[in-house]
């Protein structure tokens, strides 16, 4: 094999390894798995970290379910979740204690910047 077939190959190689790399970086981080809403009451909403500072919530769903592992006999539905937009974080700031419908996206994974959750609200729907 000659020096330039070989140089050609490594460099085909190394691309494909590259575009393999960036799909599944885009499929682990940036690929939205799922969308949906959810409605309860919104226990608490806070702006925490160290490093990067991001806003966490928390929503209290009606109904109870039985703990999978656990001596507890029920426990309440919660749904954890991270807003990455100002506007929507300083609405839920002030919608502690009211039921809200939230509209989120899911991830497959999480970044420190987006929050703790998989689940980013990107919209409300309506507070009461």
């Amino acid at each position: 094999m000659t020096t330039s077939k070989r140089v050609t190959l490594i460099l085909v190689l190394t691309m494909l390894a590259l575009a393999g790399l960036g799909g599944w970086l885009f499929f682990k981080y940036g690929y939205v798995y799922s969308e949906g809403t959810d409605t309860g009451e919104l226990n608490y909403f806070s702006y925490e970290g160290v490093v990067f500072k991001t806003y966490e919530g928390k929503v209290i769903q009606t109904g109870v379910k039985k703990a999978a592992n656990s001596n507890a006999a029920i426990q309440s539905n919660e749904f954890r979740f991270s807003v990455t937009d100002q506007a929507i974080a300083d609405s839920l700031m002030h919608s502690t204690g009211r039921t809200v419908t939230l509209h989120y996206k899911r991830y497959n994974a999480t970044l420190p910047w987006r929050g703790n959750s998989v689940y980013v609200v990107d919209s409300i729907w309506s507070v009461k």
